[in-house]
């Protein structure tokens, strides 16, 4: 006699192990992203990934309440239809009583929850809202949560989910409807996707103007890169309509690759080099006061590959024009490369004070590597030294 009995959570967890590296859950996707699979088998539980958080790196448990899914995304290893997909299915006092378990012992600090969509957005996002109340008020965990947004989810959804959690995201997989259309047919790019994250904005006003605090929770996107046509101007034009309108904190950008079974199997992986490129523009928008049309993107509306994009448009902006870091403003001095927000502060407060002579000089305010800067540069009026290429002719 055949007796099958069904698996317990922590079987379930090392079903749902590496099932789904697309989804950034910190402040350092790449990292996170690269992070082996031998790395995580290495771990003494299934589905921890050390992630970079507002708070410090910490271990995560990144799972999914369900992989099963009645969307049919082309792109995804969870669509409906999909057979070789493994299903695994949590309750929620299942889940909770899980991570309760793993964060008493020290093995997860921190939860990222997601799930495939059955009966619905409505449905699916009460069970993952109900999941993060167990943990905040069952097991009182205040530590780090982020948890996913529905398609669907309503208002009040939205609401409860944003009070409950650090970081909230809502995926609109693609820039526009039609790109929409092409990797999820069955959902709709402004009514399902785009109106939740414009709630989160409105929800964070509603709380400071009743509190007269800010909400801890921020909202964040993610795109799938490559896989339709999209183009990096499309993509960087709406982080930038994103970041300036709604405030979410980040965009993340998923280079696409094929999963076997799926409409998608036989397009080819996106380079990840393109992926970079998108997180550089991104910062660059988000973090350094670039407007996207100071992006240097080629007649196809993407960035260069060789490239960073700040290198790319010194090049053709300050190659020949370079700017005196003793009399250029901060905006100014945020287009040199390999010069950042605290570089630029610690500029303006040492030139208050002196002459910046020497590439030295900058290296002592805590900038790594001036020479990367030097060809874009005066100081106090000259070219700055440096040392000759062994590989010059």
């Amino acid at each position: 006699m055949n007796i099958s009995s069904k698996p317990d959570s922590f079987q379930k967890l090392e079903l749902l192990d590496g099932a789904n590296p697309y989804e950034p859950a910190g402040d350092s996707p790449q990292t996170e992203s690269s992070q082996a699979p031998t790395t995580r088998r290495r771990q003494s539980l299934p589905c921890v990934t050390h992630v970079a958080t507002p708070g410090g790196s910490k271990p995560i448990l990144k799972a999914m309440l369900t992989t099963a899914c009645e969307k049919n995304c082309h792109y995804c290893p969870f669509r409906a239809g999909r057979s070789s997909t493994r299903r695994v299915t949590f309750q929620s006092d299942e889940m909770a009583r899980t991570f309760d378990t793993m964060q008493s012992a020290g093995a997860a600090d921190g939860i990222f929850l997601s799930s495939g969509i059955i009966k619905g957005g409505l449905a699916t996002q009460d069970k993952l809202i109900d999941t993060i109340e167990i943990i905040r008020r069952r097991y009182h965990y205040q530590g780090y949560v982020h948890v996913k947004i529905m398609p669907g989810a309503d208002y009040e959804q939205v609401r409860r989910a944003m009070l409950l959690a650090d970081r909230v995201s809502i995926n609109l997989e693609g820039p526009t409807q039609e790109r929409l259309d092409a990797l999820a047919p069955k959902k709709n790019f402004d009514a399902d996707l785009l109106e939740r994250l414009r709630w989160t904005e409105q929800i964070r006003r509603e709380y400071l103007a009743a509190t007269g605090r800010r909400s801890r929770a921020s909202a964040t996107t993610q795109f799938v890169v490559g896989a339709v046509g999209d183009t990096d101007l499309e993509l960087l034009a709406l982080s930038a309509r994103l970041y300036g309108q709604l405030g979410i904190q980040r965009a993340y950008y998923s280079a696409f690759s094929p999963v076997l079974d799926t409409p998608f199997e036989n397009l080819p992986t996106v380079s990840k080099q393109r992926e970079r490129r998108l997180y550089q523009g991104s910062f660059l928008l988000r973090d350094y006061g670039w407007d996207v049309e100071d992006m240097p993107f080629g007649s196809d509306g993407n960035l260069r590959l060789d490239t960073d994009p700040k290198r790319a448009w010194a090049d053709e902006y300050l190659r020949n024009a370079p700017l005196d870091v003793m009399r250029a403003s901060p905006q100014e001095l945020l287009r040199i490369p390999g010069i950042g927000p605290r570089a630029v502060e610690a500029i303006v407060q040492a030139r208050q004070h002196g002459s910046l002579r020497e590439l030295s000089h900058l290296r002592a305010l805590g900038i790594r590597a001036p020479e990367q800067a030097a060809p874009y540069i005066l100081l106090s009026g000259h070219r700055p030294a440096s040392q000759l290429s062994l590989f010059d002719e």
